[in-house]
């Protein structure tokens, strides 16, 4: 992409890389909203277009002029309107209109034969239609690059007129052709919800009068997030838990002591009889 085309665009990209990476550094981060969900969002820039004027040179030669100096007013202003949807992390599809804004350019011809002098006048203006598939890289919490690729169905009306010796009548013609974009971009995290993004894409475009170009445009823009945020939790007062009473002790149980246990009494001791003495017997 021919960014040279663009220093003002490169410093202002330049100056919001710097802005962004300084609040990063010394703010409080947060989380980016990972879960996927759909969002919008807009752009507006400066455009140039790139296409050369061969077939207008051919034409005007065979037309029996001589071609002289072109003078060209390829820069504009263009928008883009767009709404996509998050896959994960890293994915991202994206779908919108492109107003690319309009080109103008004058030929400078000659006559071969008298020398009499005619210009060949023209300008286009190119809008659509543009799917892309983007793929986000982020470096910290809040701030990321992407890059992007897709297609883009223009639309490039295309009118001329001529003066002088040139024998071209006023006219219009359209071309509606699908091309390649692509992209480069970055992207900061104002709040979880929104994000400020700049962006360089390029646009390959069918002109109906200088044939194949493109056009490329530097732009600035918002994007808005859908779907639900991460929660901040929210401090609360400490309550000390209620008072409870301890339970009453259990009143005492009355156990009645066991029965004293009573010996038998012991058998008396029988008293000591001496034995008795045998009978004497008397003599015969």
């Amino acid at each position: 992409m021919t960014a040279s085309k663009f220093p003002a665009a490169r410093r202002g990209l330049g100056l919001i890389a710097l802005a962004v990476l300084a609040t990063v550094s010394s703010s409080g981060a947060f989380a980016q909203d990972e879960t996927t969900g759909p969002y919008i969002g807009g752009n507006i820039g400066r455009t140039r277009a790139d296409f050369n004027n061969d077939s207008i040179n051919r034409t005007l030669v065979g037309q029996g002029l001589r071609v002289g100096t072109a003078t060209e007013d390829n820069s504009g202003t263009g928008y883009k309107l767009f709404g996509g949807y998050q896959l994960n992390r890293n994915f991202a599809v994206e779908g919108g209109y492109f107003d690319l804004g309009k080109s103008s350019y004058t030929v400078n011809a000659n006559q071969i034969v008298g020398n009499a002098p005619g210009t060949f006048n023209g300008e286009t203006r190119v809008r659509g239609l543009n799917l892309d598939l983007v793929g986000m890289l982020p470096l910290s919490d809040r701030f990321s690059v992407f890059g992007r690729v897709g297609a883009a169905y223009a639309q490039s009306r295309a009118s001329f007129n001529s003066t002088g010796s040139v024998p071209v009548n006023p006219s219009s013609t359209r071309s509606n052709k699908t091309n390649l974009k692509v992209g480069v971009g970055m992207q900061y995290a104002i709040t979880e919800a929104l994000a400020l993004r700049g962006e360089l894409e390029r646009y390959r475009i069918e002109d109906p009068v200088r044939n194949r170009g493109h056009i490329d445009m530097a732009s600035l823009g918002l994007v808005y997030r859908f779907g639900p945020k991460a929660q901040t939790p929210v401090a609360q007062a400490y309550v000390p838990p209620a008072y409870v009473a301890p339970a009453p002790a259990p009143a005492p149980v009355y156990v009645a002591p066991p029965a004293p246990v009573v010996a038998p009494a012991a058998a008396p001791t029988p008293a000591y009889e001496p034995p008795a003495r045998p009978a004497k017997q008397g003599r015969n």
